[in-house]
């Protein structure tokens, strides 16, 4: 039965994490711990598959452990299942990179603990059937991935970054712990088939979607609480900044749709507006800001925000087509959303684990101090630049696939009765073209700086490639994009109970079309053929080389390189990140971001160098967290002089509050 082999693999995590607070200091245990998670999310990875493939679904257990009188419980259901399918695959990727990485950790007791409970709590809070049971595990997940961010306590910044991490995990909790008050009501119903059999009112469900899409959003990434994501990630080692990235956010998409769309019973066109918008706005703002970083792990924290946009533009767009009864848009829409959940989790660990791959040989995360890597890295190179095409949508590979469907699915929104969504869908897709144009000019850019150009420190001409574990995951991950993207109606088909579940319909069938193509829709609207595409690149490439090799001129020819026009052969003559992207910065600069450029040019004949600096601040935090910490401060140093009262005030400040308490409850009668 899945769910005891879940409830399982729990209890291994978790027997995992004992044994490496006993032995994570001696050398044996990260390959120790690190092989022991491996079997673990395997075998999770296998239940998950097994369950959702075979319709093995809909199996409850009742919990010893929970609320008195009520217990505790958990389910298995077809998306609870494809999300254990994704938190168990990162898991082994994760673990299989860290029998390499892990050898090298500086601090293994503040890593190796951790991580199996890091998955244990995201495996449970998918397995859970009430509010208690996913709020306790959601919140251990959370500490759990605190500590993975605080392991390198001793830098000031990942102290920082752990600090507004764990504020934010807070508020977010908090937020969904008010979402499963109201949805109890005032009889007290945790479990979630009693909140499924209760019809709220349109304000109570109002409340609950808004509550959800904070609490759930916050953890997710969405804009504008995005704030933690960018500094969490770089902090944390790279294994986990993927499982974080690639894995977690996709748990906090799993808890926005158990709640929006399994436990809500009155959608409405409103709540699909501001989803709708606010991934619009999440994908190019992420890709934005993606762009105009220079440390490679917080580019790519930026690009989750990204991503995570235009899953919130899928969803939203499957409430708008659910809430007019459009069934089959809705599902279009939905196994876009969840399609590209499963994408974004392979390539961005594969970008994550090629960045510690970096990081690791080379000291350096700052982009302008690497470059030539690819030859000192060829097999981090070759994988790394996979990763960058398919976190670029481009053909055949997997990022295409599920963003060409979401834009299938924008392409049925002018059907919308609603006048409101007419005019947001069209302008929402235009969002997210640019955001994949960005997106590509962004990992252009990354690529080239690491990779490509001469070294441009000793540190960079020194690096050497990863090793075999490391290289085994990043390899898997990237035959998992090529897959994916040639052969996608296998997964939609896969993800068919899901949709089926939550909006009563599903994708036609796929496994029944020629030549593997995917027609989400109807032949004659739009069809894509990832087999083709992949079959057309290997035979045009293989030709043209023929043709050159055949028709061109056997002699040797030797001439200086390409010196971007500057013959001064110094290595800061070549193009840099910043130069890159500055007329992006420029045009968008003012209007979105708060940049200050600063340029400090000597006069002729002065012998001091020309320096220029730039900074870059977070609307978010300028308008709205920046305020709200001054409004906090302001307020608590106020309050402050209560606790210096004397005894006689502290009596009266008691009476006063007991008889404003009185009238309050007179009035309410």
């Amino acid at each position: 039965m899945p769910i005891r082999v879940g409830l399982a693999c729990v209890a291994a995590y978790l027997v995992a994490a004992v044994l490496a607070a006993a032995v994570g200091g001696r050398r044996v245990a990260p390959v120790l711990i690190y092989g022991a998670m491996t079997a673990v999310s395997a075998v999770g990875l296998g239940s998950a598959l097994f369950a959702l493939v075979t319709g093995d679904l809909k199996t409850q257990l009742a919990l010893p452990l929970g609320l008195p009188l009520s217990g505790g419980s958990v389910r298995i259901d077809a998306l609870s299942a494809f999300f254990l399918l994704v938190v168990n695959l990162g898991g082994v990727a994760a673990s299989v990179y860290g029998l390499g990485y892990g050898r090298h950790e500086r601090s293994p007791l503040r890593v190796l603990p951790y991580i199996p409970a890091y998955l244990a709590g995201m495996n449970l809070v998918l397995m859970a059937d009430d509010a208690f049971t996913f709020l306790v595990a959601w919140e251990f997940m959370s500490l759990a991935s605190w500590a993975l961010v605080l392991a390198d306590h001793r830098r000031e910044e990942n102290a920082r970054a752990a600090y507004i991490y764990i504020v934010m995990a807070s508020a977010g909790t908090l937020c969904l712990l008010l979402t499963f008050g109201l949805l109890a009501g005032p009889d007290g119903g945790y479990a979630f088939a009693a909140m499924r059999e209760t019809v709220e009112p349109p304000l109570i469900a109002g409340l609950v979607f808004l509550l959800a899409l904070a609490g759930a959003g916050s953890k997710a990434g969405l804009a504008p609480l995005h704030i933690w994501l960018p500094l969490a990630h770089p902090a944390a080692p790279s294994h986990v900044s993927a499982l974080m990235s690639g894995v977690m956010t996709k748990v906090a998409i799993y808890g926005f749709i158990r709640i929006v769309f399994d436990l809500v019973n009155a959608p409405a066109s409103w709540m699909s507006l501001i989803v709708v918008a606010l991934g619009g706005i999440t994908a190019v703002l992420g890709v934005l800001y993606a762009l105009l970083q220079q440390d490679i792990k917080r580019l790519l924290a930026y690009s989750t925000v990204e991503n995570v946009g235009i899953v919130f533009v899928g969803l939203g767009l499957a409430l708008a087509f659910r809430a007019h009864d459009m069934s089959v848009p809705a599902a279009l829409a939905l196994t876009a959303a969840l399609l590209h959940v499963l994408n974004h989790s392979f390539f961005k660990s594969l970008l994550f684990f090629g960045a510690g791959a970096v990081v690791h040989a080379s000291g350096e995360r700052d982009m302008e101090r690497l470059g030539g890597l690819i030859h000192r890295m060829p097999h981090t190179a070759v994988v790394f630049l996979i990763g960058c095409a398919a976190i670029s949508a481009l053909p055949p590979l997997n990022g295409f696939v599920s963003e060409w469907m979401t834009f299938q699915a924008i392409l049925v929104g002018p059907q919308l009765p609603h006048w409101g969504l007419k005019l947001i869908v069209p302008a929402v897709g235009a969002l997210l073209a640019l955001a994949t144009a960005f997106a590509a000019a962004c990992f252009v850019k990354l690529f080239g700086m690491i990779f490509l150009g001469r070294a441009r420190t000793p540190a960079a001409r020194t690096a050497h490639d990863a090793d075999g574990f490391s290289l085994a995951a990043m390899y898997g991950l990237a035959a998992l994009c090529f897959l994916s993207g040639i052969v996608p109606g296998i997964l939609i088909d896969v993800l068919a109970p899901v949709a089926q579940t939550l909006v009563g319909a599903r994708v036609p069938e796929q496994s029944g079309v020629a030549w593997l193509s995917v027609v989400p829709i109807a032949a004659s609207r739009s069809s894509y053929n990832g087999l083709v595409i992949f079959s057309f690149l290997i035979c045009s490439g293989v030709l043209t080389a023929m043709v050159i090799h055949r028709y061109a001129t056997r002699a040797t020819r030797r001439s200086a390189f390409w010196d971007c026009g500057y013959p001064d052969p110094s290595l800061a003559t070549q193009y840099s990140g910043s130069s890159f992207v500055m007329p992006i910065r420029r045009v968008f600069g003012t209007a979105l971001f708060d940049i200050r450029e600063t340029v400090d040019m000597p006069p002729p004949g002065a012998r001091r160098p020309a320096r220029f600096s730039l900074k870059i601040f977070d609307p978010a935090w300028r308008f709205a967290y920046g305020p709200a910490t001054r409004a906090v401060w302001t307020i608590a140093g106020k309050l402050n002089r209560l606790q210096f009262l004397t005894i006689r005030r502290y009596l009266t400040l008691v009476f006063a509050a007991l008889i404003v308490l009185l009238i309050v409850v007179a009035a309410w009668r």
